[in-house]
């Protein structure tokens, strides 16, 4: 069963979140840690939660794994770097969610 991993950024009026930073050294890292293990990578920047309203959310990236074994291992074995990575792009506390893939 594919599993995905949302790494959701929510937008605040303190938050900062540099988005050069992301694409060019986060994306790469991710890459470079999880390439043989995950299927596919999606992010998608935040630009509105409706007509004429700001996002709710600055950054939701969808990362999906073939199966949840495969995810744990992923972040057990390799998911440091990763994570600590994130305080060099944004201020905010990411939400997280885990979940089975419905539809691709």
């Amino acid at each position: 069963m594919t599993v995905s991993l949302q790494v959701i950024y929510p937008a605040s009026e303190d938050t900062t979140f540099n988005y050069d930073y992301y694409e060019k050294i986060h994306l790469p890292l991710l890459e470079e840690h999880w390439g043989d293990m995950m299927d596919t990578v999606e992010a998608s920047r935040g630009i509105a939660s409706g007509p004429d309203v700001s996002p709710a959310f600055l950054l939701i990236a969808t990362i999906t794994f073939p199966d949840m074994e495969t995810l744990d291992t992923a972040m057990a074995e390799k998911g440091g770097p990763i994570i600590d990575d994130v305080a060099n792009f944004t201020n905010i506390r990411p939400q997280i969610l885990i979940g089975q893939v419905l539809m691709s």
